[in-house]
């Protein structure tokens, strides 16, 4: 009976060990899964310098999309933007907020569960985006759309396929690009039309 009550304990632990693994492995396959993967890949250090790097001189709201743990917003709120993480993964978010709680910086940033797809970027003036090569076709134009013509978008990773960068830093996969959206042929025409000095 002793033996048997070990086999029990044994397999009660083996499959409970199994469930929280299935649980806490859960969220990070399915984003994966779906049509455009973005699989969770860490920033390094040295992409947050070249992010930081391209947001010198600049101001206003910062939104990193596709935040992961947090990394860049956390860094873009030390360095006193009020940032935002929009992230599919809802463990990733949860992170995100510990340790902007952790590092101090709870007050000036948010973290939001979310599908970039389903965001308007549009009161932003400094977007962060790590992405893959299958999205940025599709996020490119989205951004045109809806940003204004001051927005700075900076890409880690991979570039976008039709805009021409306005700086670059780095090397390899810490490569980072920055658009100036006012460079863009149809932003100089809104800004064009909307600015106030022309309406006067």
């Amino acid at each position: 009976s002793r033996r048997r009550s070990w086999g029990l304990l044994v397999t009660a632990g083996v499959g409970g060990t199994l469930v929280a693994l299935y649980a806490v492995a859960t969220p990070f396959v399915i984003p994966a899964l779906r049509k455009v993967c973005l699989p969770f890949v860490p920033a390094t250090s040295t992409q947050i310098q070249n992010v930081l790097k391209m947001l010198e001189n600049r101001s206003g709201s910062l939104v990193d999309i596709g935040s992961g743990d947090g990394r860049v917003v956390i860094a873009a709120a030390k360095r006193g933007f009020k940032a935002v993480g929009y992230e599919l993964n809802p463990w990733l978010v949860w992170y995100s907020r510990y340790r902007a709680w952790r590092d101090g910086v709870h007050q000036d940033t948010k973290f939001y569960i979310s599908d970039l797809w389903k965001v308007s970027f549009s009161h932003y003036t400094n977007i962060v985006v790590f992405g893959v090569p299958q999205m940025m076709p599709q996020l490119e134009k989205k951004l045109e759309e809806e940003l204004e013509c001051n927005a700075r978008i900076i890409a880690c990773r991979f570039p976008f396929p039709c805009w021409i960068p306005d700086h670059t830093t780095g090397e390899g996969v810490d490569t980072v690009w920055a658009y100036d959206l006012k460079h863009s042929r149809g932003c100089e025409t809104k800004g064009f039309e909307t600015t106030p000095e022309t309406e006067s």
